[in-house]
């Protein structure tokens, strides 16, 4: 074989590749915000879950962007550890359906795809549009891929070296080893499946040691959902050994059915296949997975116990000034926006919590709160540094159009619940100066304070959970509240002029209590930007609940 015909079949290789890497990051952006919402939903039953992962991974032709978004979640605690399992055993179906379309040999009108691809992607300014040129695209770069490997590797066949090499392999743990190493390094089992599938076509491996490769490709596509679960919590590492183990138990079965009825299982499969043996892989690739699901599929709450086992223990209770809780430098683009939102919506409650403990200090000096404000303030500041970090990192990623579109809004949001964090220190920093210099308040002072804290608290509290679940739920409370907010604080400023001109307030007091209901007031905007930072879907709902409250 020339060495041209090998530069022609690596690059044939690479074209398969890129176009796999195009179509399925294409898929994923067009589909992957809606498609994880319903995965995120439908995972409470494990058989519902096993349906809908099947369907997603089907549809972004990875499993590995399933299984490594599962792990994500869980790491986040957007799901269980048990509900991990029902996507989990629908990706390893759902990741078939790339070898059935190879088998088709659809290179033939591959060009096709690619020019309507290509125009798609080059002239059209709709963000939709492009998206879905590029999975075109790369969807006809794939087969013109492999139809390029296919011609080359008939020259494979004139070299009666390589032909015995290659048929020769005659050793399945061998075959199993092999497998799992190139799809490990490709991180992807659909392309070392489509490989074996072209290889097998061309007469250059034999069908019966094709089961024994596709086992290796089974188990090497668990290596990314356990590399994003190295930084991740114990129940992340649990979710990523429970992919790995299934493929392990699984191919330990079909590998000693194999042993034992090799010759009949292969007259089976060519039998069903038309004596097609590109089909025939294929199949065989489908069907070993469905029937890996269906006889482990009672058994997998016995696999989640054996993972406690494997990765004994709790999580231990983090020094909060350690690390973020959510997010981490093993960036899933799936998941990214949603990490990122769940880390916003605990710096949130952190900083409520140090608004409501300041103001207790405030209003009934205590060294102690004052101290541990100023404390939890440290760690809000380094969540606002590491947050900020991370958003400018995934804005670069290839994260899906719902998520892009949110990033913006995100950089905001941190930065309101950052200085709800400096109003909190702000308001520690006066119960400080009151305590040592004995700054009186009169009690109707304290309880005017005490009220318009409470009306902001419940702001904040509707405003983080808009945020966090982009619903309409809270919105007419917090429109509601923050006229309520304003309208208090001018209520207050002027009883307090009232005040000092009869004389009933020491200036010192006057000055703190009017700094005090000021910077209450700021907090409940602050709140009123988070919630309505990420515009929801339904505008015309909106606007109708908008124009009801005027």
């Amino acid at each position: 074989m020339s060495v041209t015909n090998i530069i022609s079949l690596f690059g044939g290789l690479g074209m398969f590749l890129f176009g796999m890497k195009l179509m399925s990051d294409g898929l994923e952006q067009v589909a992957g915000a809606r498609m994880r919402s319903i995965l995120e939903f439908f995972t409470q039953n494990r058989f519902i879950g096993m349906i809908v992962g099947l369907v997603f991974t089907g549809i972004i032709q990875s499993s590995n962007a399933t299984t490594v978004m599962v792990v994500s979640f869980v790491n986040s605690g957007l799901m269980q550890l048990h509900q991990a399992t029902g996507p989990i055993l629908g990706a390893n179906i759902g990741t078939t359906v790339t070898g059935q379309l190879i088998a088709f040999n659809l290179a033939e009108i591959a060009p096709l795809f690619v020019i309507i691809g290509a125009v798609m992607y080059m002239f059209f300014e709709n963000q939709n549009v492009k998206k879905i040129g590029i999975v075109l695209l790369g969807f006809g770069i794939l087969f013109m891929g492999l139809s390029t490997m296919g011609e080359k590797m008939t020259g494979l066949q004139d070299s009666p070296q390589i032909v015995h090499l290659l048929q020769s392999m005659q050793n399945p743990l061998v075959a199993i080893l092999l497998g799992f190493v190139v799809t490990a390094v490709l991180q992807s089992a659909s392309a070392s499946v489509g490989i074996i599938i072209l290889m097998a076509a061309q007469g250059l491996l034999a069908f019966e040691i094709c089961f024994f490769l596709i086992l290796g490709c089974n188990m090497g596509c668990c290596i990314s959902a356990l590399l994003v679960s190295l930084n991740g919590n114990k129940d992340a590492k649990r979710a990523a050994w429970i992919h790995l183990l299934f493929n392990i138990i699984g191919s330990l079965i079909v590998f000693v059915m194999l042993m034992v009825a090799l010759g009949p299982i292969c007259s089976l499969f060519m039998r069903i296949s038309g004596n097609d043996v590109g089909r025939a892989v294929a199949n065989a690739n489908t069907l070993i997975k469905v029937f890996e699901v269906g006889l482990l599929f009672p058994f997998m709450g016995w696999i989640v116990k054996f993972t406690y086992v494997l990765i004994p223990g709790e999580d231990a209770v983090q020094e909060e000034a350690h690390r973020p809780k959510y997010i981490n430098k093993s960036i899933s683009a799936a998941t990214a926006v949603i990490d990122a939102i769940h880390e916003m919506q605990y710096m949130g409650e952190l900083a409520k919590e140090n608004l409501q403990k300041s103001m207790e200090a405030l209003c009934s000096p205590d060294q102690e709160k004052i101290e541990a404000v100023y404390e939890q303030e440290k760690y809000i500041d380094y969540l606002n540094q590491e947050i900020t970090a991370y958003l400018v990192q995934i804005n670069g990623l290839d994260i899906p159009m719902a998520d892009g579109k949110m990033v913006g809004g995100l950089f905001h949001v941190v930065n309101d619940i950052e200085r709800i964090g400096d109003h909190a220190e702000n308001f520690a920093d006066f119960a400080k100066r009151r305590a040592e210099k004995q700054i009186p308040f009169s009690d109707k002072a304290l309880k005017q304070m005490q009220e318009m804290t409470e009306m902001v608290l419940r702001q904040l509290d509707y405003a983080l959970n808009m945020f966090s679940s982009q619903s309409l739920e809270h919105m007419r409370e917090i429109l509601r509240l923050e006229d309520a907010v304003d309208e208090k604080e001018k209520r207050l400023r002027k009883a307090h002029v009232k005040r000092l001109t009869k004389g009933k307030c020491t200036p010192e007091a006057g000055v703190l209590y009017s700094d005090v209901i000021s910077g209450l007031e700021r907090v409940g905007d602050h709140a009123t930007n988070i919630a309505f930072a990420l515009r929801p879907e339904n505008q015309d709902e909106l606007e109708e609940l908008e124009e009801e409250d005027d």
